[in-house]
């Protein structure tokens, strides 16, 4: 696995990951920023998301009205992603053609207009996507559930940002987030697929390490304080489904309980995806599955556990069954991790949700876009290794490993239980 893997980093301080595929012929190229709404101080809350749609409004060499026809003409696919922790830009290309999307993030890495018409459009576009989030249940529950859980750190936002910012923001506010994190020192780029080491790298070289180093960003250092007791919120809006949504305490992916607790997760609510590339794979046979929707409980529940640099949550989800009562699902829900934490789980489930998260993980690191993916995706929170680790770390996890995470995880003093209350 690793002999066909090149790993440098450019004098500019990039870090270039190449890894040569030759089972078709596609090229996957990613290129990360180490900058999301973690980075982000109020009053510009959603800069990061902003600034990534604003890459798309294109450069004197690459109009935005070329852009998008220029990729697909060759027969490409491309996209970018904001998270709490990064943004990433891909393109996945013919193998032939891949020198188009080279030469369009080194230009966009530096050449960004920012025009304040195009800014100004783009307000409308993030604002009504806002307003659009607005009209969901779980993204109205989800955000006050994070901003009771994260009163100081800056994972007390979502993603999107708050309405009173994208209304506010200005073009420079854009401009200097920009040209603060967009440096190739704060990036990482990943090639995955049909290509020679060599030539790629040479390639890449001369688009890229041209581009000056920019300052180390500076980043918020606000460490959230420890929760001293259970919170429940209730939030009201329209419709007519009921949802709970219960979060505990989880920590980073590179500290070694995360295993154990990907583990816990699997067995108790099926595997969560850290891949969003991938589907997911059914959790008939999780606790929660059987504790809740066969007993009619809930009529959906899935676990989340997610990838980041500090600690974050872990949360459940529940649809609520419209004969049931929000309290009876929170109950059900209680009683299956208390169960976990008192009694042993038998080897055979232990090795059944093992197998199962294995599975998925498999699964979503199998096509050339999601190599390129990896690569870069382990980076932003730990290294290349731990991805390549990964399923050995599943595979060690014990029956001890699982209770004892159970028990130092998922306490009663630092969860906080949501319900979405619908107005019908």
């Amino acid at each position: 696995m690793k002999n066909n893997l090149t790993k440098i980093t450019l004098s500019n301080g990039l870090k270039v990951f190449l890894k040569e595929i030759h089972t078709a012929p596609i090229i996957s190229s990613w290129l990360w920023y180490r900058v999301g709404s973690r980075d982000e101080v109020q009053g510009r809350t959603g800069v990061s998301h902003w600034v990534e749609h604003m890459q798309f409004k294109g450069t004197s060499q690459f109009p935005a009205n070329i852009l998008d026809k220029s990729i697909s003409r060759e027969g490409g696919t491309w996209n970018a992603f904001t998270y709490m922790d990064w943004t990433a830009y891909f393109e996945t290309m013919p193998a032939d053609k891949i020198d188009l999307a080279l030469r369009l993030e080194a230009d966009r890495m530096v050449n960004s207009q920012f025009d304040p018409s195009e800014v100004a459009s783009e307000r409308t576009v993030i604002t009504s996507e806002r307003e659009g989030n607005e009209n969901e249940p779980l993204f109205l529950l989800g955000e006050a559930l994070q901003q009771t859980a994260f009163r100081v750190h800056p994972y007390h936002h979502e993603v999107i940002g708050d309405m009173a910012d994208l209304l506010t923001m200005t073009r420079d506010d854009l401009y200097h987030h920009y040209r603060t994190f967009y440096v190739p020192n704060n990036a990482v780029m990943a090639v995955a697929g049909d290509f020679d080491s060599k030539s790629m790298l040479a390639r890449i070289r001369e688009l890229f390490e041209p581009i000056p180093a920019g300052s180390e960003p500076v980043r918020l250092a606000r460490s959230e304080p420890s929760q001293n007791g259970e919170v429940h919120l209730s939030v009201e809006g329209p419709g007519e489904t009921c949802y709970v949504q219960v979060c505990y305490r989880f920590p980073s992916a590179s500290h070694p309980d995360f295993f154990p607790l990907s583990v816990l997760d699997s067995l108790l609510a099926g595997p969560s995806n850290l891949n969003m590339f991938s589907g997911g794979i059914s959790n008939k046979t999780s606790r929660l599955y059987r504790a809740l929707i066969d007993k009619e409980v809930a009529v959906s529940i899935h676990g989340g556990a997610q990838a980041t640099i500090d600690p974050f949550l872990y949360t459940v989800t529940m649809t609520v069954h419209p004969k049931r009562k929000p309290e009876e699902a929170i109950a059900a829900l209680e009683k299956e991790i208390q169960r976990v934490k008192e009694e042993k789980v038998s080897k055979e489930e232990i090795k059944r949700a093992i197998k199962q998260a294995r599975a998925l993980f498999a699964y979503g690191s199998e096509n050339i876009t999601n190599q390129g993916f990896w690569m870069g995706y382990a980076e932003m929170f730990a290294n290349y290794e731990w991805f390549e680790t990964y399923l050995d770390k599943l595979a060690s996890v014990t029956v001890k490993d699982v209770q004892r995470v159970a028990n130092e995880y998922f306490k009663k003093q630092s969860c906080v239980i949501g319900t979405y209350v619908p107005l019908g």
